[in-house]
């Protein structure tokens, strides 16, 4: 199946209102920046071929897979002025770049990349930001045995506040973490058929309107995850993240299980 990957935002709160930093898929956890990771866990179940939806920063997403090297997360050995690889990364990926608009929303770039999913009855989407380690043949399973015309992911609230149930008086009757409440959000990982583009209006949202519009029809599948699911919306996260990859923990990282094979580049 085809990846869409929506990679042209702005991504503001992670890069603290600076105009010329690159744009948050680009943000590096351990030597690979974000949308590498997001594409090596897709690559892994046998999903490479790509379809980025560009915008913001274009240029950055470009530059490093058109310069990509190999050599910085991968084993070699140098013989003879010659470097035979141990492992390797996109050798088989097919990746398209499409400029989807700076200013275009979620839906309105998925619009755009349609005629690059022409014969997909079913492709992936993703924002290119999110790292998990969610079962996805499952999850793909799960949405073509059905007849839904999108599934998302969603997981626990992630927020660290607590809700505080009072009366009009102001006494406090409970305090509930809000991870702790019967409620889901997006996860950010989303199987879709073709009708999804019936419910897109020109400039209009994914969730909002595609997803919205198929869940008042009951057709809109989800599907929880409470396993490893970590967002980089801000630089505390992308940070949190960089370090557990400099220690080893890196539940997200499948591929690395993978045995690794000779090549010579």
């Amino acid at each position: 199946m085809k990846v869409v990957l929506f990679c042209g935002g702005y991504g503001m709160r992670m890069r603290g209102g600076s105009p010329t930093d690159a744009p948050k898929p680009m943000q590096m956890v351990g030597p690979r920046p974000l949308i590498w990771h997001v594409m090596r866990y897709y690559a892994h179940f046998g999903h490479n071929e790509f379809v980025l939806c560009l915008g913001y920063g274009a240029h950055h997403i470009k530059d490093f897979f058109l310069h990509y090297s190999e050599t910085a997360s991968n084993d070699f050995i140098l013989r003879g002025g010659r470097v035979e690889l141990l492992s390797t990364d996109i050798a088989d990926w097919s990746i398209s770049f499409v400029q989807t608009g700076l200013d275009s929303p979620i839906g309105e770039r998925l619009r755009r990349v349609r005629d690059y999913l022409e014969g997909e009855e079913v492709f992936l989407a993703n924002y290119a930001d999110v790292l998990t380690d969610a079962p996805l043949p499952d999850m793909i399973e799960r949405f073509t045995e059905s007849d839904a015309g999108a599934s998302m992911m969603v997981v626990p609230p992630q927020s660290s506040f607590h809700c505080v149930e009072m009366d009009e008086g102001g006494r406090v009757g409970s305090i509930t973490a809000v991870s702790e409440l019967p409620l889901w959000e997006n996860g950010g990982y989303f199987v879709l058929r073709q009708d999804i583009f019936d419910h897109i209006p020109e400039n209009g949202d994914l969730v909002a309107d595609g997803c919205g519009e198929l869940a008042k029809r009951g057709r809109l599948l989800a599907y929880p995850y409470r396993g490893f699911w970590k967002p980089t919306d801000t630089l505390k996260e992308r940070a949190a993240l960089d370090e557990a990859y400099a220690r080893g923990e890196r539940p997200w990282a499948l591929w690395e299980q993978a045995k690794p094979r000779a090549r010579t580049a």
